[in-house]
This record gives C-alpha cells, sequence and structure tokens, in this order.
C-alpha cells in the first residue's frame, strides 16, 4: 500500500490533466497524525526548481501535513512565476483540507514536481486537481498516488517495512537523470513509529547516503530531486533509532533498486562494487567514475568484458592506489589481476540482466556498492525525443 501502509495517513492519484495524453499526473499524501513530524533531503544541483525551493523553506520548523506531487512539468527554471504557483498550490491544498476541519496552513504543505525544465505548469487544471485529489484520499490510495507521479517510468515504484509494531512505506519515481546528489527522484516515505523530525533527519540521512545517493544511472543531476520522510506517530511505539534507520534504509534500498531496474532504455543492470579501498569516499569516488564511463556502459551493453575501461575510469580518480596492484572481475570472473591480464574473458558469462563489476584497489579496507546501467540506443532515442 506504499505511503499508506503506515497508519496515519491517507492518499490520492488523479488525472488533473497536467498531461496530454490524459495519464493520472496529481498525487496527495495527507498525515493525519497525532504527530506531523517531518524530514527531507534535496537536490544537490546549484539550480533548483521552484517546488524543492518552496519544500526547503517549510520544512524549516520540520513538520508537515500534507505534500502534494505533480508529474507532467518540473516547474523548474519558470521563475518568480513559478514560485507563485507552487506557493498557490499550497495554498490551495491548505484551503482544501482545512475545509474538512484540518485547519491546515500553507507553510505545512511540501510541493513536488516533475516532468519537463522550462514551462510553466498549467494551474487551471491542477488547482482544480487539487479538490479532486482531496476528495478521493483514502488509507487506500497510496498505490494511485505512486502511479500519478510517473513520468518515463514504465511502472510504478513501492516498498513497505513492518517491524515491531510501526510500519514504513514508501513511494518512488524516477527513470532518467538517475544520479548521485540525489538520484533524480521523487520520493515520499512514510511512518507511524513515534519519531521526532530530528529522529526522521538522521534516519533519512543516513539511508539516502547509502542507498539514493548511490545510485548513478547516466551521471546527470536533476533540479527537482526530493526526499522526504513524514512521521504520523499512530502506532505509538518509539522504536530505537538504529532500528528505525535500519529500517528506512531497507526501504529506501528497495526503492533505489527500482529506480535502476527501470532506468530509460537499460538493458543491463551494473552492479559496481569497489573493495579493499584506503576510505570510503575513495571507494564511492571509484564506483561513480566507473559508474559514467560511457565506453564501459557500451561494452557492457555489447556483453563485453573490457576490463580495461574500468582501469582506465579508475585511473582518473584522486583515490589511494598502486596500478600495478589493481585486480578487476566481470560476474566472479577476475579478468584483471595485478593491473595485468588475468583470468581467460571468455569465461564471463554476461548474458543475464545484471552485471556484477568488481574493483579492488588493493588500498585499504573500505568498500562501497554504485548502481549504474548500460548505455543504449534506446536511452539515445527516448531522451532525444522526450521534449515531444
Amino acid at each position: 500500500m506504499s505511503v499508506t501502509a503506515a497508519k496515519g495517513f491517507t492518499a490520492a492519484g488523479i488525472a488533473a490533466g497536467i498531461k496530454a495524453n490524459g495519464n493520472p499526473d496529481l498525487a496527495l499524501v495527507v498525515n493525519t497524525g497525532p504527530r506531523r513530524a517531518a524530514a527531507g533531503v534535496f537536490t544537490s544541483n546549484r539550480v533548483k526548481a521552484a517546488p524543492v525551493v518552496w519544500s526547503q523553506q517549510v520544512l524549516a520548523d520540520g513538520e508537515l501535513t500534507a505534500v502534494v506531487l505533480n508529474s507532467g512539468g518540473a516547474n523548474a527554471c519558470t521563475g518568480p512565476q513559478g514560485f507563485q504557483d507552487t506557493h498557490a498550490t499550497a495554498e490551495k491544498v491548505a484551503e482544501v483540507l482545512s475545509a474538512g476541519g484540518a485547519e491546515v496552513g500553507a507553510g505545512e504543505v511540501a510541493v513536488a514536481s516533475t516532468g519537463l525544465i522550462g514551462l510553466l505548469l498549467p494551474m487551471d487544471k491542477l488547482l482544480p486537481g487539487v479538490e479532486k485529489a482531496a476528495a478521493e484520499l483514502s488509507e487506500h490510495g497510496g498505490e494511485k498516488a505512486a502511479i500519478a507521479i510517473k513520468t518515463t517510468d514504465t511502472v510504478h515504484k513501492t516498498a513497505v517495512v513492518t517491524a515491531g509494531g510501526w510500519t514504513v512505506g514508501g513511494m518512488a519515481k524516477g527513470a532518467g537523470m538517475l544520479a548521485p546528489g540525489l538520484a533524480t527522484m521523487l520520493v515520499v516515505l512514510t511512518t507511524d513509529a513515534d519519531v521526532d523530525s530530528a529522529g526522521l533527519d538522521g534516519a533519512l540521512r543516513g539511508a539516502t547516503r547509502v542507498t539514493f545517493d548511490r545510485v548513478d544511472s547516466d551521471g546527470c543531476m536533476s533540479t527537482n530531486d526530493t526526499v522526504l520522510l513524514l512521521a504520523s506517530g499512530s502506532s505509538g511505539v518509539t522504536p530505537e533509532q538504529d532500528a528505525f534507520t535500519a529500517a528506512v534504509r531497507e526501504v529506501c534500498d528497495d526503492l533505489a533498486r527500482q529506480l535502476i531496474g527501470d532506468a530509460e532504455g537499460a538493458s543491463k543492470d551494473i552492479r559496481i562494487e569497489v573493495v579493499n579501498a584506503a576510505t570510503e569516499d575513495d571507494a564511492v569516488e571509484v564506483g561513480r567514475s566507473i559508474a559514467r564511463n560511457n565506453l564501459l556502459k557500451c561494452a557492457i551493453h555489447g556483453e563485453d568484458p573490457n576490463w580495461g575501461r574500468v582501469l582506465s575510469a579508475i585511473g582518473t580518480t584522486r583515490a589511494a592506489f598502486e596500478p600495478d596492484r589493481l585486480n578487476v572481475a566481470i560476474n566472479g570472473v577476475w579478468v584483471c589481476k595485478n593491473g595485468s591480464v588475468g583470468e581467460d574473458r571468455d569465461l564471463v558469462d554476461m548474458r543475464y540482466r545484471e552485471v556484477t563489476i568488481t574493483a579492488d584497489l588493493a588500498a585499504g579496507d573500505e568498500s562501497a556498492v554504485i548502481w549504474a546501467n548500460d548505455l543504449t540506443a534506446d536511452y539515445v532515442h527516448e531522451n532525444s525525443a522526450y521534449s515531444s
């Protein structure tokens, strides 16, 4: 049930007419309490969409009552009017929820948008859509909400973890512009655990650091990345922080894998594990360099275990290593040993969707995993035609 798996939440997903094809394009998630704690992480892109700027501001007090999300337009690079439209959207959500007796202010409403950059949203369709979505709010509306935030996604993405009388649920969208800081996405996570905003913030940042921030499908960072975590406290249970962080991480990891699995045009999911690094930062830097090597991504698409391109990518980093001590395995076959030819590359079986690359830096005992995809003609085609 996605964001409504946890008690104390309702959701809806409807077609407001923002998308020309008539598909669902507006989602609303409401925290009915009793607690309304929240935390969020956002894109590190210096060019931020209006909804990101707005949501960062309203989260300053660590509380949210609702999140409204639209697909069909990013409302990014739209100037003062774009920010006014975001404000108007939050005001409309507050108005319709208050009409039902909730007494909600615009400052309690986060806004998230996804779609093409540089176009103003059709507010004559979006605002009436908010009313329609509010009328359809339900404890069973999580799946419809997840469907409504899709853009080039081929499937909607949800995940749930239950432990010790409390639940963490979530929904995500994302299929292209997937790169760290965050990986491109809209994500809403909910929990009925009784956790304050500081606890939510610590759990969310700890989880995203090793999940969403380690997805690097195409090296492109969005203007709209938003990950929100809301707590209703309705279970009455306050879990240990470590247990709560672990549950949030499990949900984020599940959603991150779904993002990679649905990446635009991809035919291979690439798990890049960097081992024996001097520091975790070194491991992450090397993993990202490998993930963004277009020549290697093409080779993986062609099922060619071209380990030389892995070494070439490692060599562009600042990580500590000696070139003649590097080892590389592809799907468990150590095709490179001590910076030179290793086992027979013909032993590598690359017929299946998942490909594993292991890069051994022989410089320490730290490690990291980065997920990426191959580079395909379908990816080029989809992104060449996206604006149409």
